[in-house]
């Protein structure tokens, strides 16, 4: 989620045909909000992680969920993972981890957008990677404008 910008309803809606290789790179075809269909290509870090995934977990279905559950047993169950059940898994990641309680779903797209707009990426890039109808909807998720720099103080001018 946080390199392709995907809403969780998009990235646990993949089935394994929606991970795809063009040329020599990987993509992910995302089912988004209105039934639109929408092609990204994978960074190369989510492109090592899916392929390795796909070779751990033995899936060659081209229907079968990109992204399952894991039965009793700790293997694959064949079904889609849940919203309910993707968030307990970041909460408890996050914990873990340290980080904020309000850590969620939403965190791992507000996230990316903020680093690709940080490293020098357009709002208008961003938009059409997200998917987003408007740039005002992309713009809600920035914050890069959260982080006050030496550069700004330095403004400061008395």
């Amino acid at each position: 989620m946080v390199y392709s910008f995907a809403r969780v309803s998009a990235a646990i809606g993949m089935r394994r045909q929606d991970y795809f290789v063009q040329g020599t790179r990987g993509w992910l075809r995302l089912h988004e909000k209105g039934g639109k269909r929408h092609d990204v290509p994978a960074h190369h870090r989510a492109e090592a992680a899916v392929d390795a995934y796909l070779v751990a977990g033995g899936i060659a279905d081209a229907k079968a969920p990109l992204f399952q559950s894991v039965d009793r047993s700790g293997r694959l169950s064949g079904r889609s993972l849940t919203r309910r059940v993707v968030l307990a898994m970041i909460k408890r990641r996050a914990a873990a981890a340290g980080l904020p309680s309000s850590t969620c779903c939403h965190t791992f797209r507000a996230t990316g957008i903020t680093a690709y707009l940080s490293n020098g990426g357009t709002l208008e890039h961003a938009q059409q990677i997200a998917g987003h109808a408007s740039p005002k909807t992309t713009k809600l998720y920035d914050r890069t404008a959260d982080t006050v720099t030496v550069d700004e103080i330095e403004r400061i001018v008395i």
